[in-house]
């Protein structure tokens, strides 16, 4: 279970937009996978688009400095242990989750424990992304800023286009 892969598929999707603005292009979409965890909204997941891990797979695009790149790389080191911590915390409790779910006399109490430590967990993993991104965003300069906005524009209008053309038509 990775909990922050879960939009990788729009972003496979939208690649062409991204290859267009020279930020993004097929070779970057398994790192783009770890942007994205469940539950964010579009502000979340446009605040993501400064995570450390992202930015520097487009320090070109971007003309970051070599003191913006060791920043940035020590904003990801640093929050990659404990957002690995978090994470394998919420499997561990997910795990004790399903067994206890899966125990001849199940133990809601047991259960309601394992779930709430799982998402607690989660919660924590998520907050150390945001917390990583905020401050990588910090690291850039106006335009650097302003051309991860364009590709955020380009990206969002891509979603909501695709949104509509995958509703089913009401005029018949």
């Amino acid at each position: 279970m990775k909990c922050w892969s879960v939009v990788a598929t729009v972003v496979l999707a939208a690649a062409p937009l991204f290859a267009q603005e020279g930020g993004m292009g097929p070779g970057h979409m398994g790192e783009m996978q770890g942007l994205m965890m469940p539950g964010m909204g579009p502000a979340t997941m446009r605040m993501m688009l400064y995570a450390p891990p992202h930015l520097l797979a487009r320090r070109d695009a971007l003309g970051l400095t070599a003191e913006q790149v060791s920043r940035l790389t020590a904003l990801r080191d640093g929050a990659k242990a404990a957002f690995d911590a978090a994470e394998s915390e919420a499997q561990t409790h997910t795990k004790e989750l399903d067994r206890a779910a899966n125990a001849a006399q199940p133990d809601t109490a047991a259960l309601r424990a394992h779930f709430e430590a799982a998402h607690a967990a989660m919660g924590r993993a998520h907050w150390l992304a945001l917390a990583a991104a905020v401050q990588a965003r910090s690291v850039l300069n106006d335009a650097q800023r302003q051309k991860l906005a364009v590709w955020a524009d380009s990206m969002q209008a891509w979603m909501q286009q695709h949104r509509q053309m995958m509703q089913p038509s009401s005029h018949h």
